[in-house]
């Protein structure tokens, strides 16, 4: 259950896959933990062997520029306003990680409840591969049936048509075929 202050639905919403891996991004955490993106990041800095690559990576100029496609994130070039400082994305681990170096209990509160929403989204995914696999093994038998129902109209067909007309002459005796002798 989520707290008073943050929902299910706005946690999930944060969590992006970049790289292959679920992260959630700097400013998108300190807004939950309600610090600013610098109070979070200067914690991290004084902290950085808490955080090796894999709990935490910058992200490239082009993620950045297909994650401002996808969510609002404000341009890094901007003399006035906007970042001054690389966009930063925190794995799993890295997000529990937080939780040590930010010591509040809004932090702690809201730490769980991000943890609970990637157990959410590991859940999801194996539900969805489950499915997949399913809708594959489904497709692999509509394959058959539609070989063999395929089959079984062409037979209906030829038994309906009757004999060809292609034939020379029908097969055994006639009474309409007079014979010379």
């Amino acid at each position: 259950m989520a707290s008073k202050d943050v929902s299910e639905s706005a946690i999930d919403a944060q969590i992006h896959v970049i790289r292959g891996v679920s992260v959630m991004l700097d400013f998108d955490l300190a807004s939950l933990y309600g610090v600013a993106t610098g109070v979070l990041l200067q914690a991290v800095r004084r902290n950085r062997k808490r955080f090796p690559a894999d709990f935490m990576f910058p992200l490239s100029a082009q993620e950045v520029t297909r994650l401002r496609s996808q969510i609002v994130i404000s341009k890094v070039t901007e003399r006035r306003g906007g970042r001054r400082y690389q966009v930063n994305a925190f794995t799993e681990q890295g997000v529990a990680m937080l939780s040590s170096v930010l010591r509040s209990e809004t932090a702690v509160r809201v730490n769980i409840e991000i943890m609970r929403a990637f157990v959410r989204l590991r859940r999801a995914a194996i539900v969805s591969q489950q499915v997949m696999a399913l809708v594959e093994d489904l497709s692999k038998r509509v394959d058959v049936h539609d070989a063999v129902i395929t089959d079984i109209v062409e037979s209906i067909r030829q038994m309906v048509e009757g004999p060809g007309s292609g034939r020379a002459r029908p097969i055994g005796f006639t009474a309409d075929l007079e014979r010379e002798d």
